[in-house]
């Protein structure tokens, strides 16, 4: 049986390579559910989005139990260096955590990373002694220079936010894995859960979703759904699948046959 290490972000370990967000539910016990049903302990906030100061009996962080799950905050929403560097402050100063997932968009409807303005901040956050985990494209150079710049991981798109359209260009992901030392985590567009099993056989070390999740017509199935994808694509990277051909092969030996 082929044995897997634990996914390891700037010296933190974690078993699950499943990460979720928390929004889109339809209410918070749906949430809850779907949160033990996926198995993460990594779980994602919009820190502009939700309540900090927990002043109703409804508010999103009530639902999360901080000794069960590692609260990541994230930027979602910020469209300028400014506001994705005030945010993460913002989180800090909150008590959630000085990890941040990092998100400075640079187009409202496509909702694609300003690629530029995510450099300049990770590099405002690392001097600051956030950890950061930043959202970006597909682009191999990008993913370099944000190592380069003190990003823990790279969280590169499979496809638009929220659009489920999958992994898009896996090409330029292996290329991402290749080019950097830090986790690659993939990050949005996931809809189903063969999506999530291709992201993890191209080796990547996890998968972050939300919509995929949240959207689903029944969340709690499809976050069991993804814990388990996630756990085969997995194992399948480490067992190596065979390589492909061009012409049929017998899967039966052809020596010692009766004549």
């Amino acid at each position: 049986m082929v044995e897997d290490s634990k996914l390891v972000i700037a010296g933190r370990e974690f078993k699950s390579r499943l990460m979720v967000g928390t929004g889109k539910y339809r209410d918070n016990p749906t949430m809850v559910e779907a949160l033990a049903a996926s198995g993460a302990e990594v779980v994602t906030v919009a820190v502009r989005r939700i309540d900090l100061k927990r002043s109703t009996e409804e508010a999103l962080l009530n639902f999360i139990d901080p000794e069960k799950y590692f609260i990541l905050p994230n930027t979602a929403g910020c469209y300028t260096v400014d506001d994705a560097v005030r945010t993460a402050r913002l989180a800090r100063e909150a008590g959630l955590s000085e990890w941040i997932k990092l998100e400075v968009i640079g187009d409202q409807e496509t909702l694609l990373p300003d690629t530029a303005g995510l450099l300049e901040a990770t590099k405002t956050l690392t001097a600051e002694g956030f950890k950061v985990l930043p959202y970006t494209n597909e682009d191999l150079v990008v993913a370099r220079r944000l190592e380069e710049a003190g990003a823990v991981a790279v969280m590169p798109l499979a496809s638009p936010i929220g659009s489920g359209m999958g992994i898009l260009n896996p090409v330029n992901i292996l290329f991402i894995k290749e080019a950097v030392k830090v986790p690659v985590i993939v990050d949005a567009g996931v809809g189903t859960a063969s999506d999530a099993a291709v992201a993890m056989e191209l080796g990547v070390e996890g998968v972050l979703m939300n919509t995929g999740i949240a959207g689903a017509r029944d969340p709690v199935a499809m976050a069991q759904a993804m814990r388990l994808a996630i756990e085969s694509g997995r194992l399948a990277y480490l067992a190596g699948r065979i390589p492909k051909k061009k012409y049929a092969e017998p899967s039966s030996p052809t020596t010692g046959m009766i004549e």
